[in-house]
């Protein structure tokens, strides 16, 4: 397991890729709340041929830490460049999405790579898409799956808070071991079938996640400051991006991927039917199809 210093956090990543005498471009992709860069792997794994992958777990999420944590024995790790002021940003992070997009720029200068392909989803869409208006220069071309914009609903965001406390609070390590928990839980995301040790594997994400950072992210990407931002950040990319919806998605209704692509010609905007809020391993076909035919598209 490898990790890198981001920012005075330890964060999880990995590399795959295929042996090849090419130098390839490089695709980084982003999990969104609760989960982890585990299950961007079959479709990382589908991308080989044209890209070099990176896949890494955001800062409270996954394996990696929530808090300035020291570095265990045995740990494959890799050091920030700059430790300037490191003390000073540690004290000043939060769970703002903003900090997670510096998160994502002090992750590549880590690892030394300039300009990359971006891939996120849900949650992790929003930190991309920030991260592209702050540093356009390091992004060639972006994919945002299961993305969009939100009206502000004062009562309606205050049970959402109420409801997300008692989730993130109530998450008892046992609770992946009862029958059927798995497909219970994964039941508000998915349309069509995936595996069981997909749906198991995303539970144990949700027990696993540190608590600061997925109530945190509760109160920061679902905000009446976030759906007045986002709308905003969507309006002025200049990254040529696709982003995808799933057609019957509860979490981002198509409307809100659709009413975001509206605001900027330089968005595609693609819907994969039959699924919901994970097209990428409901209909892997279908969302690789369209992912390659954006790429390849000069």
């Amino acid at each position: 397991m490898a990790y890198i210093n981001v920012r005075g956090v330890e964060h999880y990543y990995e590399w795959i890729k295929k042996p090849s005498s090419l130098v390839k471009p490089v695709m980084v992709f982003i999990h969104g709340w609760a989960g982890s860069s585990r299950y961007w792997r079959s479709t990382a794994e589908a991308l080989l041929g044209e890209f070099d992958c990176l896949l890494y777990d955001m800062r409270g999420f996954g394996h990696s830490g929530g808090k300035p944590s020291i570095v265990q024995a045995g740990k494959s790790v890799v050091e920030s460049q700059s430790t300037e002021g490191q003390g000073e940003a540690i004290a000043e992070l939060s769970y703002e999405l903003t900090e997670y997009a510096e998160d994502l720029a002090a992750l590549l200068d880590g690892l030394q790579l300039q300009r990359v392909y971006i891939n996120a989803h849900s949650m992790g869409a929003s930190v991309a898409t920030l991260f592209f208006n702050r540093y356009p220069e390091r992004v060639k071309k972006g994919v945002l799956t299961c993305s969009g914009i939100f009206e502000y609903d004062e009562k309606a965001f205050a049970a959402f808070y109420k409801f997300g406390r008692l989730v993130v609070k109530f998450r008892p390590k046992w609770l992946g071991n009862i029958p059927l928990a798995d497909k219970i839980f994964m039941a508000r995301f998915v349309h069509s079938s995936i595996p069981k040790s997909e749906r198991q594997a995303f539970l144990q994400d949700f027990i696993s996640a540190d608590y600061d950072a997925a109530l945190g992210t509760i109160f920061t990407s679902v905000s009446k400051a976030q759906s007045e931002l986002m709308p905003t950040e969507f309006a002025k990319l200049s990254v040529p991006t696709l982003l995808v919806a799933g057609e019957y998605d509860i979490i981002i209704p198509v409307e809100m991927g659709r009413q975001a692509a509206a605001l900027n010609h330089n968005i595609e905007f693609f819907v994969v039917p039959n699924t919901a809020h994970f097209p990428m391993l409901e209909d892997s076909e279908t969302y690789l199809g369209r992912i390659r035919e954006f790429l390849n598209d000069c």
